[in-house]
């Protein structure tokens, strides 16, 4: 199983950008969520943090953040596989007071040396008061 963190650097997490895309450095962004310092606010906001912890290869908090009823017994990363941009093409609800939602992505990622994407729309819900990844919708 990857290590918290095994993909970047010490240095790069604390100041290198957010591979979610947002602009902001990942100590202040994702990397409050993965320390568990916050909780998502919105579903695209666990969408981006999730992204994240795939690119850091955190795989306690992809676990953590993953509802109870889905949640894989093991999670296993592929170490030979770096996501390396996430785009969100839509959501529906998933805000502040709604307690579902849908996001709507394209993460890219490099494997074998080559490019790919996986194009996804996602389901989440809130369990216990935070938002969590339920599933993802069929195409």
């Amino acid at each position: 199983m990857a290590k918290r963190g095994a993909r970047r650097s010490a240095a790069d997490q604390t100041t290198g950008a957010c591979p979610c895309g947002s602009g902001l450095p990942y100590a202040d962004c994702c990397g409050r969520l993965h320390r568990g310092e916050a909780d998502a606010a919105t579903a695209e906001a666990l969408m981006r943090s999730r992204f994240s912890a795939f690119a850091v290869g955190d795989v306690d908090y992809l676990v953590r953040s993953w509802h109870s009823s889905t949640r894989p017994a093991r999670l296993r990363l592929d170490p030979g596989q770096r996501w390396t941009r996430l785009e969100i093409l839509g959501t529906d609800r998933g805000g502040l007071f709604d307690s579902e939602g849908t996001v709507e992505f394209r993460a890219h990622y490099r494997a074998a040396g080559r490019p790919g994407t996986l194009d996804e729309r996602s389901r989440f819900v809130r369990e216990d008061g935070r938002w969590v990844y339920l599933d993802a919708l069929p195409g």
